[in-house]
């Protein structure tokens, strides 16, 4: 079978296909009007047989219906402006019989004026990392969700005790923002005055993420008003690998306090 399309691209840049065609990753060639124009032997072995023949055939035909018509734009806008198109990620229907995600890695093709005659393209599949992503990121959603919920001040920080989450009791009780926590160390951005343990621990960082702590503290809040909470730390145990990656901080206003 000749991989090489009788349409190839009037290109003064198009690669050999010698030089191409045993890469273990899909490479693809396409035209200005987004024509396929050339395809390797690792596409090819992913092209699913039921789609027809792969060289002819409009790079957007096997992607998902909801990808096609803001990629088909993406694409026609790209060859205008002749600059070099970012990655990106589609859904391909391939050889496996169902979507898979690729990661498309892209360069202009020039014509021998200069003028851009297509697109190159190395695939890669990316379908398990990118599931793994997204149900990391529903995971998080979710427990960002349920601390959202709760009407105790939750505040989460690194092992550095640098703020990564605030709910937004935490919020109401601090008088900051979420966004205006995040990033800053949180014995400095809400000063702790003093400390009574409750339980006999000393409240230090290097405690906190060793051992759950609890006890009332004085707080300066941002407007500069003290508050006596109830203070309790628990350091936050990755459960994969059993390394403290933080310290969650549950804070509850003394009732009766000021």
């Amino acid at each position: 079978m000749n991989k090489i399309s009788e349409i190839g691209p009037d290109s003064a840049e198009s690669v050999s296909f010698l030089d191409i065609d045993e890469l273990p990753l899909p490479y693809v060639e396409i035209d200005a009007r987004g024509i396929i124009t050339r395809a390797n032997h690792a596409t090819l072995a992913l092209h699913h047989p039921g789609q027809g023949e792969l060289i002819g055939m409009s790079g957007w035909d096997l992607m998902a219906i909801d990808e096609k018509e803001f990629s088909s734009a993406a694409f026609h806008s790209q060859i205008a402006s002749g600059e070099e198109p970012p990655v990106m990620c589609r859904s391909i229907f391939d050889r496996s019989g169902r979507f898979r995600t690729y990661e498309f890695h892209r360069s202009i093709i020039c014509d021998a004026g200069g003028k851009p005659a297509g697109m190159r393209m190395i695939c890669v599949d990316v379908t398990e990392s990118k599931k793994a992503f997204d149900d990391a990121r529903r995971e998080q959603h979710w427990l960002e969700s349920a601390l959202s919920s709760l009407p105790d001040a939750v505040i989460l920080t690194d092992i550095l005790g640098v703020v990564r989450f605030v709910n937004p009791a935490a919020e109401e009780l601090s008088g900051f923002a979420a966004n205006e926590l995040a990033g800053k160390v949180l014995d400095e951005a809400i000063p702790m005055l003093a400390y009574e343990a409750l339980d006999g621990v000393a409240l230090e960082r290097r405690t906190a993420i060793e051992k759950r702590c609890s006890g009332i503290a004085t707080l300066v809040l941002r407007n500069g008003k003290k508050v006596k909470v109830e203070m309790k730390t628990s350091p936050i145990i990755a459960q994969d690998t059993g390394s403290v990656s933080g310290v969650a901080v549950v804070l509850r206003k003394v009732e009766g306090a000021p």
